[in-house]
């Protein structure tokens, strides 16, 4: 419900893209204007697309007016998402200089007609990407139309497209141009940024990075997941855009500040039964294994940092150790606690009743046995007394 009443808002009542990725919430919204408030907003358009222009006219604008902006050629329909002091630290963010940037101007807030040609417009859209998808089969170029964008005001369309090596699509623009009757715009987006179009639920349970929260995209290299002991299985590291996880280096500055004094793994360890080789570590427990053999897993033997450094010193003076681990930190590794199933919480019957007869008090049971004793048995021989 909350998300209908904000299309309502923004009159976006038809939309099935991406519009509020890059939301931002504007905490001085509440305070007295400052002597840094200015007159340019922030004005986004489909999914990522954000301008920056000018209130010219001095139109009181809030966020979530859908405004008409000045188009090369004609006019565009966009919604405002921050006004104030915040669009300068925004600006500021994204490297735009207020003194030399050429702002474009807002013309006036959206009529109803114009909102109707733009709902209009954004409903060609699909239908469009796939027709130019077979546009493009036909001149055997090898590329991948991800999305189109018309203009507000329908004389212009952004094609989004994803190529491995350059493209000569000047054909192609013809006959686009002639099929649509609008003027048509080439712009080449990466599989990240294709994928953040899109949208998705990625392998942790929630929706994808770069469709809710992501700006920019930064290069991820397999000695992300080598630094953090992550097995190199490319389906596991490899996200929904066919490229490594963005989320490999979230907790990258981590690891290599925990590993930033641990000895060198490619460092044999001589001792007098024969040389061990680095097999694995546990960064955050400070705990590496050794194996006697190189290529496989052999007498594996856990041994801490500082234990290893150690044995490091004395091959480097030419002493060879008689034990690898020493026993101080075998009794540390023992004495740690283990998880204990003392309340029977893994038994899938512990909440069935239990339908067992309870038994009885022994002298319950006797008098039972008094009661119904046969009259032959009877002290009284089964008669009477008054």
């Amino acid at each position: 419900m909350e998300e209908v009443k904000e299309q309502e808002k923004t009159g976006c009542t038809n939309c099935t893209s991406r519009c509020g990725k890059l939301d931002v919430f504007d905490w001085l919204d509440d305070l007295p204007a400052s002597i840094n408030s200015t007159s340019i907003v922030e004005v986004q358009f489909k999914n990522t697309r954000k301008g920056y222009f000018n209130n010219s006219n001095g139109l009181k604008l809030e966020k979530g007016d859908v405004v008409a902006v000045e188009a090369s050629p004609g006019h565009d329909i966009g919604t405002i998402t921050l006004t104030g002091e915040l669009v300068l630290l925004q600006m500021k963010k994204n490297n735009i200089s207020a003194e030399t940037f050429e702002f474009k101007r807002v013309y006036r807030k959206a009529k109803p007609a114009d909102i109707e040609k733009w709902e209009e417009s954004k409903n060609l859209e699909h239908e469009t990407m796939l027709e130019s998808r077979r546009m493009a089969e036909r001149l055997n170029l090898n590329m991948k139309i991800g999305d189109v964008e018309y203009q507000g005001d329908r004389t212009k369309a952004i094609f989004y497209y994803i190529a491995d090596e350059r493209v000569d699509f000047r054909e192609l623009i013809k006959v686009l141009a002639d099929r649509f009757r609008v003027r048509i715009e080439m712009r080449q987006i990466g599989a990240r940024q294709e994928a953040g179009r899109i949208g998705g639920i990625g392998p942790c349970g929630r929706e994808l990075c770069c469709s809710t929260w992501m700006t920019n995209f930064v290069s991820v290299t397999t000695n992300a997941a080598r630094y953090q002991e992550i097995s190199l299985n490319p389906q596991k590291l490899a996200g929904q855009c066919g490229k490594l996880k963005c989320c490999l280096n979230y907790e990258l500055d981590a690891y290599l500040d925990a590993q930033s004094d641990f000895p060198n793994i490619n460092t044999s360890l001589e001792t007098s039964e024969g040389p061990y080789y680095h097999f694995k570590t546990d960064i955050f427990k400070r705990i590496m294994w050794y194996s006697t053999e190189k290529e496989f897993p052999a007498g594996l033997v856990e041994v801490s940092v500082d234990r290893v450094k150690e044995v490091i010193l004395l091959n480097r003076k030419g002493k060879k150790v008689d034990k690898l681990s020493n026993e101080e930190f075998k009794s540390l590794a023992a004495a740690e606690p283990s998880y204990k199933n003392v309340v029977g919480q893994d038994s899938l019957t512990r909440f069935d009743e239990n339908k067992k007869k309870k038994k009885r008090p022994q002298n319950q049971r006797n008098k039972n046995k008094r009661r119904f004793r046969p009259k032959n048995q009877r002290k009284d021989g089964g008669n009477k007394t008054d």
